[in-house]
């Protein structure tokens, strides 16, 4: 298998395609997958970004190959995705308008039984600039189990019951809906820089709660930042990130150092 670009206990980075590792891994062995493919969306537009417009490319990997091609290329990651996955295993897949819905008919293409669609809700969205349309505030989010018949992991009582005070939508003892309230990354989250679709960290640490079990194994595909890694290593469950751009797997390493480091002072003292 290839060699990672870091590894760490419970914690693996490997600069490549999402395809040529997920080839390599044995099948039914992955607990659960949070994907954030990208959007497809770098074609020279602009957007609002801490009250400046700036444009929205982020990079040859975000740019779009027509509609057929793009959707060639959801499905073919997403059926790599399952032939890893346990039987019982899940996949989410985060996006706004212009790739969920691929990817949602990507799912179904491959066979997999979707079981909720998540509605991340934004308090503090940008603004448009156009004021030609409603201002984007959310992002859907698919949750998905790999085989129908198989009996996935939901930890119902700590999604109904628990404490979750970033979430003002979300009422003490109640089942937990699927519209959930959560801010973008907070300034800390994107200390050491930050990934143009960064996902917040109280984002990650609920799906990683609602899915997985202790010692469990995460993949994220497209890791930019590896959000997922950082919330999956800080609740006890094993990661492997992949990306394309070392700039991003840099700036993973720096955040799981840091996570590591605190992690020991704190078992120290």
């Amino acid at each position: 298998m290839q060699k990672p670009y870091y590894e760490k206990p419970k914690f693996k980075l490997y600069n490549a395609s999402c395809l040529d590792i997920l080839a390599e891994l044995p099948e039914n062995s992955v607990d659960m997958v949070f994907a954030d493919p990208p959007y497809l969306l770098s074609n020279g537009g602009f957007t609002v970004h801490a009250g400046k417009r700036v444009s929205v490319n982020k990079g040859e990997w975000d740019k779009s190959n027509g509609l057929k091609k793009d959707f060639e290329f959801h499905l073919e990651w997403i059926q790599a995705v399952k032939r890893v996955l346990k039987p019982s295993g899940t996949l989410w897949i985060s996006g706004t308008y212009h790739s969920i819905y691929q990817c949602g008919f990507a799912l179904q293409v491959a066979g997999f039984h979707v079981l909720n669609d998540i509605a991340w809700f934004k308090p503090n969205a940008s603004p448009n600039l156009s004021c030609r349309f409603f201002t984007a505030s959310h992002e859907t989010i698919i949750w998905a189990r790999k085989d129908k018949k198989a009996k996935h992991i939901f930890n119902y009582d700590l999604m109904k019951n628990g404490t979750w005070p970033e979430d003002a939508l979300k009422k003490p003892g109640l089942q937990m809906r699927s519209v959930w309230s959560m801010g973008t990354p907070k300034p800390i989250e994107k200390k050491f820089g930050k990934h143009p679709t960064q996902k917040p960290e109280d984002l990650l640490k609920r799906i990683v709660l609602a899915s997985t079990n202790k010692g469990d194994l995460i993949i994220d595909p497209f890791t930019g930042s590896s959000t997922t890694g950082i919330a999956s290593y800080l609740l006890g469950r094993n990661f492997i990130g992949i990306d394309l751009d070392k700039k991003y797997l840099d700036l993973s390493i720096k955040r799981f150092e840091e996570l590591d480091k605190n992690l020991k002072n704190k078992l120290i003292k």
